[in-house]
This record gives structure tokens, sequence and C-alpha cells, in this order.
């Protein structure tokens, strides 16, 4: 008998490519993972960062805007001739806009903006390589 005709020893072989798969299955998964750690770390920094951002801006502009607010209510009632009145148009604006203000940091803060895109691209990479490797 040849060597190329003994079964065990194509059984051997074919055992190591499965084992050979499976140790590389293991190590992908194991650099995928890392890679969603360090993207998502990267993420919650980020959004750590911005909404530390926002807060001191808030406070700020919560105090710059009350000193404004109050010079432009009582201009406006020079103006219009009643405080209240005055009162009520700029609150009015100011519920308007902080409206405005609120839907614009939800769209900056959603949840899409946070996935971890460059893994789920290179999972599906690996995915397709691993299906190509397997079928070719």
């Amino acid at each position: 008998m040849s060597q190329g005709s003994d079964p065990r020893q194509g059984a051997s072989s074919i055992q190591g490519l499965i084992g050979d798969a499976l140790r590389e299955t293991n190590e992908l998964a194991r650099k995928e993972i890392a890679l969603f750690r360090a993207e998502m770390a990267g993420n919650v920094r980020q959004l750590i960062v911005g909404l530390a951002c926002m807060i001191g801006a808030a406070v700020f502009a919560v105090v710059a805007l009350l000193v404004l607010i109050d010079a432009f209510v009582k201009w406006l009632a020079t103006i219009v001739g009643s405080e209240w009145l005055a009162a009520l148009i700029v609150g009015g604006t100011l519920f308007v806009l902080a409206i405005g203000m609120a839907l614009w940091a939800r769209s900056v803060l959603s949840l899409s903006t946070l996935a971890p895109t460059r893994t789920t691209r290179q999972v599906r990479q690996d995915a397709q390589a691993l299906s190509e490797r397997v079928s070719g």
C-alpha cells in the first residue's frame, strides 16, 4: 500500500484541518472582542467628554441668559407698555428655542452614533472570508 492511500493519514489531515480552523476561529473571535472593547471604550470616552462640555456650557449659558433675559424683558416692556406681556413674549420665544436645542442634542447623542461600526464591518468581512475559505 502506498502512503497516499492510507485512510488513517486522510483522517488525521482532516482532523488537523478542523483543529486549525477551530484555533483560527477562536483567535479571530478573541481579536473581534478586543476590537469591540477598544471601539466601545473610545465611544464612551467621547460621550463623557461631550456630556461634560455640554453641562459646563449650560451652566455658563444659564447665568448669562438670566441677565440678558431680564434686560430684554425690561427693554421690551418699555416698547409694548406691559411688563407681563414682555415677559410672556420672551418666555415663549425661549421655550421654542429650548425645544429646538433639545431635539438637536437628542440626535447628536443617539445610540446610532455610538454603535461599533468598525467592529460590525470587520465581523462581516471575516465571516465572508471564512465562508469563502470553507466553500473554496
